[in-house]
């Protein structure tokens, strides 16, 4: 009896609301009586409880919203400074050489795509496309296929780093690793905000964002036992490209933006529109297999958006 007395002396302080809170109506409960009759049961000791948790919710809540209104102001004005302050040479490109495509799709000629290159902008991914595509390089994309079609884009496979390819461009002196081409993707996606691939862009695949991160092993070197790096997986090339039919910043943090569709857009929904090999990744067993590293499923997921007809470049070169 002497602790419930003592619940009910220090009630009336939580049911007081904060000051600086605005009033809150009051609370209209069997409480008030129960302090008189000093006689308490279970459901009157329940109900003065839950009362006092809201009162002390709801002024808690009075407080963040007051907090919330004064706050939101200056971080409106904020966002709407960002948003109104952006890079004028990020919307602005001008192309300085043009490229062409001629596509084929299963040895039927569909059309030709005109790409503007940003030669000024992005000299480095600019040349690098533009000497594959003139063969210049010592090869080119001639008889190459498109080897993965999205909603969103359509990509291109390429030149390989090995076998003929690889031989093919050692005779001219190119090299097919990645050069440059990383440092200038970071430099482009820090220097412009929002969608980088928006639709009718071309790219080059400079980087995977889906590589996992080097494994750490333990090798010997002259007597000695040396932590090293054990790269998983093998980057792009920057010989892959795409071509967006829509927005598609999943294709950020991987590509570097060269150019723009000038004509044959077309041609490219037309690529887009070529029936693939559905993804099967929702399948229990795949995802099982996968997370065992079984290869099965590693040539399964390459075999994904794969286009069931050959879609291919007759036919590639600069215009200007």
């Amino acid at each position: 009896m002497l602790q419930n007395l003592k619940f009910l002396q220090s009630t009336p302080q939580l049911l007081q609301p904060p000051t600086s809170a605005a009033p809150l109506p009051q609370l209209h409960s069997t409480c008030f009586p129960i302090l008189k009759q000093f006689k308490i049961s279970r459901r009157e000791l329940t109900i003065c409880s839950n009362s006092s948790l809201l009162l002390l919710l709801g002024s808690q809540a009075l407080k963040s919203k007051a907090k919330a209104e004064e706050s939101s102001p200056n971080d409106n004005q904020q966002e709407e400074e960002n948003v109104a302050t952006p890079n004028p040479n990020c919307g602005n490109k001008v192309p300085t050489k043009r490229a062409f495509l001629d596509i084929a799709i299963d040895g039927e000629p569909v059309g030709r795509i005109v790409i503007g290159l940003y030669g000024d902008d992005v000299p480095v991914g600019a040349a690098r496309f533009g000497s594959i595509v003139s063969g210049a390089a010592g090869i080119s994309y001639r008889r190459k296929e498109f080897v993965k079609i999205m909603p969103n884009y359509v990509q291109h496979g390429g030149l390989r780093s090995y076998g003929v390819d690889a031989e093919l461009a050692k005779r001219s002196g190119s090299n097919l690793a990645v050069e440059n081409l990383r440092e200038e993707w970071e430099r482009e996606y820090e220097k412009c905000p929002g969608v980088k691939n928006s639709a009718g862009t071309v790219s080059i695949l400079v980087r995977d964002p889906s590589k996992p991160p080097p494994k750490l092993k333990l090798v010997a070197r002259k007597g000695k036992l040396e932590i090293d790096e054990e790269e998983i997986g093998t980057e792009p090339n920057g010989t892959e490209f795409v071509i967006s039919i829509m927005d598609s910043p999943e294709l950020d943090a991987s590509a570097l933006v060269i150019g723009q569709v000038l004509n044959g857009m077309e041609v490219v929904k037309r690529i887009g529109q070529v029936k693939t090999v559905q993804e099967n990744t929702a399948s229990p067993y795949f995802r099982v297999a996968k997370l065992i590293g079984d290869k099965r499923a590693v040539v399964a997921e390459r075999g994904f958006n794969r286009p069931y007809a050959k879609v291919v470049i007759n036919n590639c070169g600069l215009m200007d």
